[in-house]
Formats: structure tokens, sequence, C-alpha cells
């Protein structure tokens, strides 16, 4: 078998093809765009939820199960004496045929079995409350065939943590109304709920069931339900325990005959005095709204039409023909489309996240503005807003917030210093894409102190709150842990039962963070110049003066001869030294402080990257830091925690490595900055399907470093600012296509051996046709620009005078 045996790119559809229902782990794609969001296996396994995964999930999905993967949209298919199921799972039959293709927003399953094709198209039509399933059944023999068909969901429509807790109330809850072809969910509907469920077919049933022990049968998992063996459902009606949805349909199908289902899956919310239609009786009647826009295959189609007309025209907004087509395909489709889904979830609804506990992060969601605001500017600016009303008056932030209640998360609390300096990134990129100022203004309270302020008075405390929190060096107190969480500096925890990320001993004024120190040096420039473009030039000197000191500061006390030092703990010694035994150099800071422009003119930015050539990058990508440790300090945290080689213990943490190809292409190195972004994007992974893991289509948090029993190995895959980071820096530094207040930038970092490439980006209301040549073999050069053959003096497209649609030509040239 090939390393390749799992699945494969269709770039003219723009989907993987996944051949194998038994991937190394659940291979998913996400379904919704709209508040509605669904997690979809390769099997068909997963769950949705409306808006929050922990209050409002819709289907029950048991993580770190026994076989993997249980819980998700199931139909079970029976023919004679043979069963199997049209996704692959959880029957274990073993199909003569099996594929799925995952796309843009929805998945498709294809099986045959026994002489019948079945395929399954799930997806989330736009702006609607409901995951579609369409079930196409094809008789492939020359004889008429009787089909049996029966659907399953498991209900989980109440707290999501809660239900792996509390079995001595949600097994006595469970309630459900049947009317016809549709089962309503209505668990804990008449006390203080106004949504319910509802699971619906566009087709008469033979029966039904909604209760799990009666469809399963004692002791039986969803693998071989009594219900499908037997070929008869029970009629069950749940009165508490657990509540599914299943519905029995028998099909007779004349040879090559086709029949097309369509199932929705849907939530409903209602005004309090609307729940009731009569005592007892739900309010069916926006259900049955819902179920009549989907009940024909032509209506479906048409919904899929336009759902991919939908991803077409954000896509189309960058696009980019280059000599390596895995650059392409990685920027065209799958980095844009994971940015999407990054964007709309954070971290908090994965196969690693569970959904019920992290919410919507202040850091992460600010980061993951970056690879989202050439799109849907509005959805950007939208988030910005939410996330300046969780940050405090003193310019700190809440770490999370509530997808619901957009308030912050007080059992996570705040005091993780980077956060406030990443709302300085998010709003002047945003500016610098969309040209609109007009969010500085947007009036904004803080959350301990309602009122009428500025979203721009919200930057500039987040700017303060660095100034005012200072340590001895003069550089940035860590608190609670900068962007890497697991660097807890102020915890020294040796209770096995505490959080490294919320406990504290003692005051958090010695530890300092040289991350935050560049961070603060890279956007407080940003802050200083948006002050001076908004005509607030006093500021703008005071802050100029801060950043200079901050400088200073890094100068004088954060380099430690070949590279920059990565912190200060709370008793004052060095972290990232080479007077350390362990940990000697971190990746983080060499990223922030080249990236903020410290030591690029007098070679310790080059020579910090040279450190990071030589001692942490390896063939699978860059690792946190080296050596790792070997044991558990205290003073480190959760970070020596983990064993040798994952996670954040010299791990390779993907977020970080674009820091790394950012201050490459500064320097001008393009072919280093090349090699080290294929060893961690999907599209350059493809011979490493089974050592990788994780889907290989989309990027995972962390591949395990050299130190690991198995160097290259995935974890945590989808929702990571990798995808954010991976597709600003490609697009901005790579290709150097970069947007800025008074226009578009053309300053590409490439492979030496490439002739040029070609790229169409909106930007604003305008759409460059762009042409890049390189005649004379160039990573870096002086750009010489012509807009519609007009040569224009340096590399910046000025929107005021090009705002239509022009065709950009930009020649690489050596250095006068």
């Amino acid at each position: 078998m090939t390393e390749q045996q799992y699945g494969y790119f269709d770039d003219q559809h723009k989907e993987y093809v996944i051949t194998s229902p038994f991937t190394p782990t659940p291979w998913i794609n996400y379904l919704g765009n709209d508040g509605f969001y669904g997690l979809i296996s390769n099997t068909a396994g997963g769950y949705c939820f409306y808006r929050d995964p922990k209050f409002r999930r819709l289907l029950r999905y048991r993580y770190n199960n026994v076989p993997a993967d249980q819980g998700g949209r199931y139909f079970y298919l029976k023919s004679a004496d043979t069963v199997w199921s049209a996704a692959g799972r959880p029957v274990q039959t073993e199909l003569d045929h099996y594929e799925c293709r995952h796309g843009l927003g929805y998945s498709r399953f294809i099986a045959k079995k026994a002489q019948i094709r079945s395929e399954l198209t799930c997806f989330v039509p736009l702006g609607q409350t409901a995951e579609v399933y369409r079930l196409e059944l094809t008789n492939l023999d020359a004889v008429s065939r009787q089909v049996s068909l029966f659907s399953l969901l498991e209900w989980c429509l109440w707290n999501a943590e809660d239900d792996g807790a509390n079995f001595q109330r949600n097994l006595s809850t469970g309630e459900v109304e049947v009317d016809g072809n549709v089962i309503y969910h209505k668990t804990e509907y008449r006390e203080r709920r106004n949504h319910y469920a509802f699971y619906g077919v566009n087709h008469p049933i033979r029966g039904f069931d909604t209760d799990r022990d009666s469809f399963l049968g004692p002791y039986r998992g969803f693998d071989r339900p009594l219900a499908v063996e037997r070929g008869q459902a029970g009629n069950s009606l749940a009165h508490g325990w657990s509540p599914v949805a299943s519905h029995h349909i028998d099909l007779q199908l004349q040879a090559g005959q086709s029949q097309t289902l369509v199932f929705v899956l849907g939530y409903v919310e209602l005004p309090n005095d609307q729940k009731w239609a009569a005592p007892g009786v739900i309010n069916k009647a926006p259900a049955k709204d819902l179920l009549t826009r989907y009940d024909s295959a032509q209506k479906c189609q048409a919904e899929l039409d336009r759902l991919q007309q939908y991803w077409l025209s954000q896509l189309n907004k960058f696009q980019i023909e280059t000599p390596d087509k895995r650059f392409d395909r990685s920027l065209n489709i799958w980095n844009q489309y994971q940015n999407m889904v990054t964007f709309n979830l954070s971290r908090s609804a994965s196969f690693y996240e569970s959904g019920i506990g992290r919410g919507m992060g202040f850091r992460d969601s600010n980061q993951d503005t970056i690879g989202f605001a050439h799109m849907v500017p509005d959805k950007v600016r939208e988030r910005i807003l939410d996330l300046s009303a969780t940050q405090k008056k003193d310019g700190s932030a809440y770490h999370q917030y509530q997808p619901l209640t957009k308030k912050g998360n007080a059992n996570i609390g705040g005091n993780f210093n980077d956060d406030p300096m990443w709302m300085v990134l998010s709003t002047v990129n945003y500016i610098k894409e969309s040209g609109d100022f007009s969010i500085l203004e947007a009036r904004v309270g803080f959350d301990d102190e309602p009122g009428d302020f500025t979203h721009f008075e919200h930057l500039k405390r987040a700017f303060e709150h660095v100034v005012n929190h200072l340590g001895p060096h003069g550089l940035p107190l860590i608190g609670r842990a900068d962007w890497n969480d697991c660097l807890n500096l102020n915890c020294f925890s040796e209770d096995p039962n505490e959080s490294y990320q919320t406990t504290q001993r003692g005051a958090s004024d010695v530890a300092e963070s040289l991350m935050i120190a560049g961070q603060f040096v890279l956007y407080g420039n940003e802050f200083v110049a948006l002050c001076r473009h908004t005509g607030r030039t006093e500021l703008a000197a005071w802050a100029q003066q801060q950043v200079d000191n901050m400088v200073e500061a890094v100068n004088q006390h954060g380099w430690d001869g070949q590279w920059f030092l990565r912190a200060f703990d709370a008793r004052g010694r060095k972290i990232g030294s080479a007077e350390n035994d362990e940990g000697k150099i971190f990746i983080e800071s060499q990223g922030f402080c080249v990236m903020a422009g410290i030591g690029l003119g007098d070679g310790r930015a080059r020579q910090a990257l040279d450190a990071v050539s030589e001692r942490l990058a390896c063939e699978h990508g860059i690792m946190l830091q080296q050596p790792a440790f070997s044991g558990y300090d205290k003073y480190l945290g959760e970070i020596s925690s983990y064993p040798p080689g994952y996670k954040e213990n010299a791990g390779i943490f993907c977020h970080n490595n674009p820091w790394i190809i950012i201050g490459e292409s500064m320097l001008g190195r393009g072919d280093q900055a090349y090699e080290y972004f294929a060893r961690i994007s999907p599209a350059f992974l493809q011979e490493k399907q089974r050592l990788h893991k994780t889907e290989p289509y989309v990027y995972s948090q962390m591949i395990a470093g050299r130190d690991a029993a198995t160097p290259g190995q995935a974890k945590n895959s989808w929702l990571t600012g990798t995808a954010a980071w991976c597709f600003y820096t490609a697009s901005q530094y790579l290709a150097g296509i970069r947007p800025d207040y008074e226009g578009l930038r053309i300053d590409p970092c490439i492979p030496a051996r490439w002739p040029g490439f070609k790229a169409q980006r909106t930007f604003r209301q305008a759409l460059y046709e762009i042409e890049v040549r390189n005649p004379q073999g160039l990573s870096k050069g002086r750009v010489e620009l012509e807009v519609d053959g007009e040569a224009i003096e340096g590399n910046l497209i000025p929107y005021a005078r090009f705002g239509g649609r022009h065709r950009i030509v930009a020649t690489l040239r050596t250095a006068d």
C-alpha cells in the first residue's frame, strides 16, 4: 500500500476525496457559516449546534470513545440479509466501494453494496438553522430489489458538559413528539427552554423509534442495532432515558431505478408566548416551514448550487498561480476555507476541543481575523468590536468569551499579558484591508466599565497596559502566560489537581517575556503609525518613545549573544539562554523580535534566524525550543510537563513557524522561507498521510518534534491560529501582496528559481490582476511597478487613483 492510501485532492471540484473509512484519525469537515455549524467526519460522525456547542448542541458525540468517532448522522441500509452503512460506519460491513468527498461547506458519501449504490450529501443551507441530508439510492442490479432504510440521530439539546456528569437528571428528562414523518425533540422544553429540534423526511415512513435502547437493543452498539437486524422499527416513544430519532422506510427499487429522499435536522427558537400550539403540544409551524424548503431533490440542488457559488465568490477574492501547484492549492482553496472555519469557531469545537469550555479566545480570534479580512470584512469588524467589549478598563482582557452571551469567561479570567496587543494587529489589518477608519470611532464599553468609549480608546489602553506592566529589566511582565500558555512562570504548581493556566502564587512583578517585548515593538509601531495617520501626533510621539524604550531594553537585556532570550522567570533567571542546560533557545522571541525589526540593522536578526536553522529546524518543521525538557520544573510550569517532542515541550507548534518565515522574508532569504513553509503545509505532505495522521488538507496545531517517539505525527487539527498566520505569511510576505492604508503594496520574497507568478486580488472595490516577473532570478529585490502600462514610483498601488479593475506588472530588479 502506498503512503497516499487514504485520499487525494480533486482540485477541479475543490474537494478532498477520502478512499477509506479507516483513516488514521477521523478526518472531518465543517458545515454551516451563519451561526449554525456542524462537524462531520469521513464516516458521518460528529454533531451540530446553534451558536454555542455547550448550550445549544443538537447531537450527542462521544470523545475518546473506543472505537473512535461514535455518534453522528447514521443511515442503515438492509437488503435481504445484508446490512451496511451509507457512510462506511458504524456498521462494520465492508463495502464494495466507499468514497467521502469533503467539499466547501458540504460532504458527500458514496457507497456500494449488494448491488445498491447510495449517495449521501450533507450540508447546511446558507442562513438556515438546519442540516440537510440528501440520500439517493440506485439499484444497480438487473432485477427489482427491496431496501429497508433506517435513519438515526441521538439528541443532546441541553448542556453538553452536564450531559457527561449529571446522569441522575439527564436519564429522566427525555421527551419527544412524533407527527407523521417528523420527530420533534422537546426535552426540557416545558420549563426554561424556548427552543426545540426536529428530524423529518420527505417520504412516508413505515415506523419510527425515539428511545435509544429500544432501537439498539440491550447491550448493543451503533454497529448492530436490533431494529435494523430484525427489519422493523418499534415505534418507541422516549419517556426519560436517552431520546433518539429514527425513521424506518421500505423502498422497492426496480432494475436501474433511483430514488431520492431528503432528511432535515433543524433547530427552532420561539418567543416564550408562542412556544405552544396547545397544552403540551409544541408550536411546529417554524419547523414545517423549514421542512418544505428542502422537500425535493431539486430544492436541495438549488441550495447546494447557491452554497457553492457563495464559496467561489469568497475564494475568488484571492487567487494565485505559481510554478508550484501545491502552493496554489493551499492558498486558493484549503487555507482560505480553513480560515473561515477557524474564524467562525475560534478554538471552541473540533474533534480535539469538546466545545464545552473554551469559548471564543481573545488572543485567538484577533489573530484569526488576519486570514479572513479580505473575504468578509464586515464580519471581521463585528468580531473586533465583540472582542473590544470583553476588554477591561485597565487595558487587559478576558482570555475568552462565550459566544451566546458575548461576556468574558470568568472561569478562565485574564492576566495573559500578550492578549491586549493582538487587538492592535486585528484592527490595523482590518483598516488596511477595508479602508474603514470609522471602526476607531465605534462606541464600545469595557467589561468592567460600561460607558461611551471609542474603539480607539480600547487600543490606547491595550498599548498602555504593556507600558504599565514592566518588570525589573524594563521588559513586559508575562502575567499568567504570554502566547505560550504553557510557560507558567508565576504558577509553581506541585498539586496535580491545579490548573496551570489559572493558578498564580504571589505577585507577578518579576517574570518578563521577550516574546511580548517583540510583539509590543511590532504592533506598538503599528499603533504609532495609526496615531499619525489619524492626526494624533502628540500621542504618537509619546507612544514612539515607549516603543524606543522597549527596543533599548531588548538590546540591553534580551540578547544572549547568538539569539534572543525567551524570558526571565519569577526568580529573575534567564530562560532560553545558552547558560541553560535545557531550553537554550525558543522560537517565539526569535520570530517576534525579528518581525519587529530588532537587529535588522546590525546583523543580529540574521544571527538569530541562523541559530533557528541550526538548532530548531528539523525535517517536519521548526521546533518550539531545544533541547527538550527532560523533567518537570515548577518554575516553568506546564511546558515541562509534556513528554519531550510533544506540544510545547519541543514539539513543532505550527502556529509560530510563520513568524520565522516572515523574518526570513524580511532578510530576503526566499528559498529558506519557502522551505520552512513547505515543511508544515498539508498540500506538501501528501506522501506522509499515515505518519501525519490528521487531515491532509488542513493545518494542525502541533507536529511531533525530533525528540518524540513518532516525529512528524500531527495532532489538534482544524482550529488553530496556524491557518490564519500561514495564509497571512504566504500571501503578504512570500507573494508579497500586502494591504496598506493608501493602497496595495507589492513586495514579494519568493524562491529564486521562480520566473514569477500571477495573482488576482480583490482589494476594497478594486480588482487587480497582478503579474510578478523575476527575470534576474532573485528572491527579493527592488520592484518596478506598472499599472495598465503606466510606470508607478515605488511598490504601492495607490487606491485613490486605481480603484477599479487594473492590470499590474511588478518586475523584481537588483537594488541600484
